[in-house]
């Protein structure tokens, strides 16, 4: 994982798994600029074969469109990074897993690959359950692999936080 995040990684990591597991749920993750650390960090917590299943790294478009069914119009340029996206990839990962909630992740890492719309550190990412869907978009700051780090603490409290209200759906 990555440097002074890993110990607040792991903590929430625990914490969502020992909600979902208490609840008797399952999470789905489908990932790109994080690029499978949200998989990782679900998966170092032992026991995690009960509540965690399933993950996607779909870095490229096609890969999202293809495994997740997220439709071609949202993966232009101007769209891929947005909220839309990152519920579609949220959306497709449910489906296709079965699983009781899914998240979707979709980003600019950087160095490079920021625009003065999207610059880098923009990270959204969309949470779905049984009729019930969220999302939020983060500008996160520092090097690639600080951006990466953000973006799972984000998803790990995003739920956390959903699961403590009770599950949704």
């Amino acid at each position: 994982m990555v440097g002074k995040r890993r110990p607040l990684i792991r903590t929430l990591a625990a914490g969502v798994g020992a909600r979902l597991a208490a609840a008797g749920r399952t999470v789905a993750v489908a990932e790109s600029c994080t690029g499978g650390l949200l998989a990782c960090a679900l998966t170092d917590i032992s026991g995690s074969s009960a509540w965690f299943g399933y993950g996607w790294v779909t870095y490229a478009p096609e890969a999202k469109h293809r495994l997740l069914g997220v439709p071609w119009e949202r993966l232009g340029a101007q769209t891929i990074v947005s909220e839309a996206t990152a519920l579609a990839m949220a959306r497709g990962a449910r489906k296709v897993s079965g699983a009781d909630i899914a998240i979707g992740i979709t980003g600019i890492a950087g160095p490079t690959g920021g625009t003065p719309a999207c610059p880098v550190g923009t990270v959204a990412i969309g949470w779905v359950a049984n009729g019930w869907e969220r999302a939020e978009t983060h500008r996160f700051a520092g090097g690639r692999q600080a951006v990466r780090a953000q973006a799972v603490v984000a998803a790990l409290n995003g739920l956390e936080g959903w699961l403590g209200q009770g599950f949704p759906g």
